[in-house]
């Protein structure tokens, strides 16, 4: 059990690492000052659980009650407000570039992370026989802190037009619900979260997007 929840708690810090990471470049990109970075910066991270937790009745949600998460997500907004501070050579492109494909990677296995434990949350507070709203909490959990973060920077939300974000989130979280009660919970754990990144990664390599109902000009094709 210390082991599972040793490797949970390592996963997560990943996705809290990324998720802030990710609000902090917004934020620096809009040309916030330090408290807007601060706070889309940590809003991201930890904002879907907080969403996940009014929901379920869970108040106040639990980073008020256990801050490790929002504590780290501040530490990694701090870091890289320092490096841009000291350095603005790494808001070049070639920088960039590097530094969104490790964020990526990040990024899905906090996604898969967060989704998963969403929905064992829901299920250890006692909503296990709903499974609408054990795969609603768990995408919630998974996507809501950007949400959150791309109303506040005045933006269309990142989850409803870019690399099939949320349905990767839905597509884990209905694979977990439907094993759960089917195969040893480590297993379905692994099998959604396993699910959710592979899903985020073939996305990104291959730049998959749900179609619109308008044609978009090629250069929006070629984003990643």
């Amino acid at each position: 059990m210390n082991i599972h929840l040793s490797f949970f708690f390592f996963v997560e810090a990943v996705g809290t690492i990324a998720f802030a990471s990710s609000g902090a470049m917004v934020a620096v990109k809009k040309q916030l000052d330090l408290l807007g970075i601060i706070v889309l910066g940590v809003t991201t991270a930890v904002g879907g659980g907080m969403l996940r937790d009014m929901i379920i009745g869970n108040v106040p949600p639990n980073l008020f009650k256990d801050p490790t998460y929002v504590l780290l997500a501040f530490i990694t907004v701090m870091i890289l407000f320092a490096v841009i501070r000291l350095n603005q050579r790494f808001l070049e492109p070639q920088y960039m570039e590097t530094y969104e494909k490790v964020m990526n990677i990040f990024d899905a296995i906090g996604l898969g992370a967060f989704t998963v434990v969403g929905i064992d949350t829901a299920v250890t507070a006692g909503y296990g026989d709903y499974q609408f709203l054990l795969i609603f909490l768990g995408v919630i959990t998974g996507v809501g802190g950007g949400i959150l973060r791309d109303i506040m920077a005045g933006q269309t939300p990142y989850v409803l037009r870019k690399h099939v974000y949320a349905c990767a989130s839905i597509a884990g979280a209905l694979l977990y619900v439907f094993l759960i009660d089917r195969i040893h919970p480590d297993a379905a754990i692994t099998a959604g979260a396993g699910c959710v990144i592979l899903i985020r990664m073939l996305a990104t390599r291959f730049c998959w997007n749900l179609p619109t109902a308008t044609k978009k000009l090629k250069k929006d094709k070629l984003e990643v």
